[in-house]
């Protein structure tokens, strides 16, 4: 006899369906054959799966057993399959009405005692079971959450085979569908646990980090250490617009597909924060691996990718940033196969001026030669350095500064500004396919750009003097823009340049 299960494999943070068909023959020698490009924990699941069912007293008539796993051309990877298998073993067998797993999708590992743990990926398997018209989806308990939160899916928790069997066989014994997860929450809109009251002084680093959020550029924190440059980085997610649905679902799809949803949740709210450190590897950071996984980039979509100590990260590794942050992806090409990940971030990078750092600290001398600091900064790549929109001074903190009772500048405060600016250019951009003022390019640059007579003198006077690139110019007139819309300005007027200008200070320290 031959039954049939619908289940779903990964491709990057997609899913595609696939056809498990178990073939039952009493007739020959007993065995087990898997076809089907099945990779070791594929392979491994017959182990598990027959362990589940002789512990769950399913005896199971000698036979020999083939399993094909279609299409047969792609591969197939990871634990989830053992559900659907012990299922179509059952129908197969007998044990089981022949239409038992008609319309269903399945998903979840066993353990040798037939409990169903988590997988990864469920809700990219849920939204192709969805698209498949699927009446129902079968998940272990843990990751119901996560595939509940598909519109228009009947999802139900599992925690074992036996109550798995139980329901294929229509005596589910009041198993109930998984409630749907509730979207309209305030989830997205609690306060974030780190404020920005907390840094003392540093309110001209502040007005930077308002200028990066509203207009979702790339920002470099230069200052010595101590001088707040991380505290600055890990407060910036707390003033960022909230996630749109979409937002939150290709976060989450990321999440899933990583195995990093593992506290029940089934929808992330707010926008990640992502530091690795800077002894990470190259797949590590873009992704990629014997075992294909998103790397931080992916993991930071829609949130900050934050690169402490930017200059000890080793230069191959950060040059491969530079694809991603033009494209909003990464393509990771192998002899088998190619995978593409989301991974539009804003990056937040700090770094010290010299290998010393006390390059800019009025208060200690820098022990660092010339040569030093030319070949220190020298890691840090001209085009690199030209995709990042603001780069600012951070200097030490005054003890006044310190010790005052004189609240700054709040992450309350600064949000409604962001979120003012960021309402502005979502009506500007609303038939455009620009998000944000990063995102400007081309001609749409120059239809929101426009500059008067006498800005675009004192423009040109900048970019002569400071030798600036064609990149370093656009970077310019994105921020303005962004420094007008915080003003409600419809025009970029020459004041606005000046503290576009003034938030590029490397472009100033060129020799």
């Amino acid at each position: 006899m031959i039954a049939k299960t619908a289940c779903g494999a990964l491709h990057g943070v997609d899913a595609f369906r696939v056809d498990l068909e178990v073939d039952y023959a009493r007739a020959g020698l007993p065995g087990f054959t898997m076809v089907g490009l099945a990779e070791g924990a594929v392979r491994e699941s017959r182990d598990r799966v027959f362990a589940a069912l002789r512990n769950g007293n399913y005896r199971l008539p000698p036979a020999r057993i083939t399993v094909n796993l279609a299409p047969a051309d792609r591969k197939k990877g990871g634990s989830s399959y053992d559900l659907p298998l012990a299922a179509g073993l059952l129908v197969a067998a007998g044990l089981l009405p022949e239409n038992a797993t008609e319309g269903l999708f399945m998903a979840g590992e066993l353990s040798l005692t037939g409990e169903l743990k988590s997988v990864k990926g469920v809700l990219p398997l849920a939204i192709l079971a969805r698209d498949q018209g699927a009446r129902a989806f079968l998940v272990p308990e843990a990751n119901a959450g996560e595939a509940a939160v598909v519109k228009g899916l009947t999802v139900y928790g599992l925690k074992s085979l036996g109550q798995a069997a139980a329901f294929l066989a229509g005596g589910a014994g009041g198993l109930e569908a998984a409630a749907p997860t509730d979207l309209e929450g305030d989830g997205a809109n609690a306060p974030f646990p780190l404020d920005f009251a907390d840094v003392k002084g540093q309110e001209h680093a502040k007005r930077a980090v308002t200028i990066a959020a509203a207009g979702g550029h790339n920002l470099l924190l230069l200052g010595p250490p101590g001088s707040g440059k991380t505290m600055l980085a890990q407060r910036l997610p707390g003033v960022l617009p909230p996630l749109s649905f979409d937002e939150a679902l290709e976060v989450t799809k990321i999440y899933s597909v990583a195995g990093e949803l593992t506290d029940g949740r089934g929808i992330i709210r707010q926008r990640p924060f992502r530091s690795p450190h800077h002894t990470i590897s190259d797949p590590g950071l873009v992704g990629g691996g014997s075992i294909p996984r998103p790397g931080e980039i992916s993991m930071a979509h829609r949130g900050v990718l934050f690169l402490d100590e930017l200059l000890e990260f080793r230069k191959q590794t950060l040059e491969v940033l530079r694809q991603p942050l033009e494209n909003g992806s990464v393509t990771i090409a192998r002899a088998a196969q190619s995978l593409t990940y989301p991974a539009d971030f804003m990056l937040v990078a700090a770094m010290n001026p010299c290998p010393c750092g006390y390059l800019t600290d009025s208060r200690r001398a820098c022990a660092c030669g010339e040569a030093d600091i030319k070949r220190y900064r020298a890691r840090l790549s001209g085009p690199l350095l030209d995709r990042i929109d603001l780069h600012v001074d951070v200097p030490a903190v005054p003890y006044d500064d310190l010790r005052t009772e004189k609240a700054g500048a709040t992450s309350a405060t600064m949000r409604a500004q962001v979120l003012e600016a960021r309402h502005i250019q979502n009506e500007r951009y609303a038939k455009s396919r620009c998000r944000c003022n990063a995102d400007l390019s081309g001609r749409e640059l120059e239809r929101h750009c426009r500059l008067s007579s006498e800005s675009h003198a004192f423009l040109g006077e900048a970019v002569n003097a400071l030798r600036l690139s064609a990149r370093a110019y656009t970077r310019i007139l994105r921020i303005a823009r962004t420094i007008a819309d915080l003003e409600k300005d419809s025009t970029v007027a020459t004041r606005h340049l000046a503290e576009a200008i003034n938030c590029r200070a490397l472009d100033r320290m060129k020799e």
